[in-house]
This record gives structure tokens, C-alpha cells and sequence, in this order.
């Protein structure tokens, strides 16, 4: 029903933010991440998530639609609710946190507070495939990063790789590590395919 609140911050913490809209305070959960985002401001613009539930109505703030898209991935994986998918978007960023689901990062996933090993592989089996069809958020990769992406789907490919598979792997690399060399690309890339 919410696409966004934008107004003046009444209130804000590491957890929560007031907005005031024309005088009607609206609270709205938020991760460390936006909060960061917001912090020593007086205005906001939240997109918006809402929880509905027998018991409750609860409001979700996010400073980017891409957290917040996040977040509902997050959320529809069994056994994550929504303070746990903030408690996750908290610790990571949300750059690090699809770069671990993408890449199959157990142990990144398992750093965070309350997150076991099983639900870590959950959460990577359900979004791997969901966030990998997704349009990376990155900006175009420079001429430069063109040839380095081409000289190590080059190589990837005379190793026996096939083209589609390596391709995805080093635009992976190269969105989370732009300035990378040619030979930490195609390490990375063994590493993940």
C-alpha cells in the first residue's frame, strides 16, 4: 500500500525513525545500514515495507528500493522473519550480503547474530538463483574493466569453463572488486564456479 513516507525526522535510533508527514508520526523499523544513510539529517524519504499481522502492524524503512527488495528476499526464505532479516541487513551491508549469496559464503552469512550454519544454506539455495537474474546495481564497467573481463573469460574459457557461466562469475568479481587485476579475477572466479 506504501511505496514510501517522506518528511521530517522526529525521531531516529539505530533501530527505529519517526517521520513526521504533516503531523502524523509514522515509526518505521530500520537496519544500521539506513540509519547510516539518515543520520544527522532532518528530512527523510523511506521506502517502505509493510508487516501485517494478526497481532500487529508494523512499518519497514529502507534509504534504497535495492535494500528493501533485499529485505522481502530475505523474508520469504523459511525460517527468517522480518527482525531477523533487519538483524542480517544490520551486519552486512546489503552489498555484502547479496555478494555472500551469490557466491555461496556460508560462513559470511553465519557471522551474523542468530544465523546458523543450516539457515545460512537456506538462505543462499532459496535467493542464489532469484538475485543472481537480477540487474546488478553497479554502474557500467570502464573500458579498462572491459579488458580485464575479456582476458579472463579468455583464459576461464581455454581452462574448459563454459562462456555464460564464467561471464557471470567475473561480473560478480568485477562489480564487487572493480579495480581488480586480471589474475585475482580469474583466482576469484575458480574459487566460486
Amino acid at each position: 500500500m506504501y511505496e514510501y513516507i517522506s518528511g521530517r525526522i522526529a525521531e531516529a535510533g539505530p533501530t527505529h525513525i519517526v517521520v513526521d508527514v504533516n503531523g502524523v508520526g509514522y515509526l518505521l523499523n530500520i537496519s544500521l545500514n539506513t540509519y547510516s544513510r539518515i543520520e544527522g539529517k532532518t528530512e527523510a524519504q523511506l521506502f517502505v515495507h509493510e508487516n501485517i499481522r494478526e497481532d500487529a502492524y508494523q512499518l519497514y524503512g529502507f534509504a534504497e528500493p535495492s535494500e528493501r527488495d533485499l529485505f522481502r528476499h530475505l523474508i520469504s526464505v523459511s525460517g527468517i522473519g522480518s527482525n531477523t532479516a533487519r538483524m542480517m541487513l544490520s551486519s552486512l551491508t546489503p552489498q555484502e550480503l547479496k555478494g555472500a549469496i551469490l557466491t555461496g559464503n556460508v560462513n559470511q552469512i553465519k557471522s551474523v547474530k542468530g544465523i546458523g550454519a543450516k539457515t545460512a544454506q537456506r538462505v543462499i539455495v532459496d535467493l542464489k538463483d532469484k538475485l543472481g537474474k537480477e540487474p546488478l546495481d553497479q554502474k557500467i564497467f570502464a573500458e579498462q574493466d572491459n579488458t580485464i573481463r575479456e582476458e579472463a573469460l579468455s583464459a576461464l574459457v581455454m581452462l574448459g569453463f563454459a562462456k555464460n557461466t564464467a561471464q557471470k562469475a567475473i561480473d560478480k568479481i568485477l562489480s564487487q572488486s572493480p579495480t581488480a587485476k586480471v589474475e585475482v579475477v580469474i583466482k576469484q572466479a575458480l574459487k566460486i564456479m
